[in-house]
């Protein structure tokens, strides 16, 4: 990855609505190679996908909340169980297997605390195999990006 490659995945990580022609101009290359570059990321999967990020609050998602879990078993079957599970609850928005205590890192977002309580004590109660889960809710976010630095 060249620099100039890297000066177009910057411009797309701040604003994936920029055209071709304003990202070109930005970084100092001719509208048809920048093309070919995005479309080349794309083909790879550097690129993932082009989203809108919301505002949490404003789109009724007043809790962030953190889950560390972990399994009694950790068998392929056990993981996968979870894995799979875990990826079909809509209030996780993200998900991590990790190394120390726990084994898994869930982020969460709700609209109240109340629902928060059902998630951990209905939906991941629910959830074969679980032997601990310690939770956390956000107080205030300091820095909150999607944003790599390439350097």
């Amino acid at each position: 990855m060249d620099k100039i490659d890297k000066a177009i995945l910057y411009q797309l990580q701040r604003n994936s609505k920029l055209n071709t022609k304003e990202i070109a101009n930005r970084v100092g290359l001719s509208i048809t190679p920048t093309y070919e570059r995005i479309k080349k990321f794309e083909k790879q999967g550097v690129i993932k996908s082009y989203v809108a990020l919301l505002d949490q609050s404003k789109v009724g998602k007043q809790v962030i909340a953190f889950c560390q879990i972990s399994l009694a078993i950790h068998s392929i079957k056990k993981l996968n169980n979870f894995r799979n599970n875990i990826s079909n609850l809509s209030e996780v928005t993200e998900c991590y297997q990790v190394t120390g205590d726990y084994d898994f890192n869930i982020k969460i977002a709700v609209n109240a605390i109340s629902d928060l309580h059902d998630f951990i004590n209905i939906k991941l109660a629910a959830i074969e195999g679980i032997s601990k889960i310690r939770s956390s809710v956000s107080i205030d976010i300091i820095k909150e990006t999607t944003a790599f630095d390439l350097n």
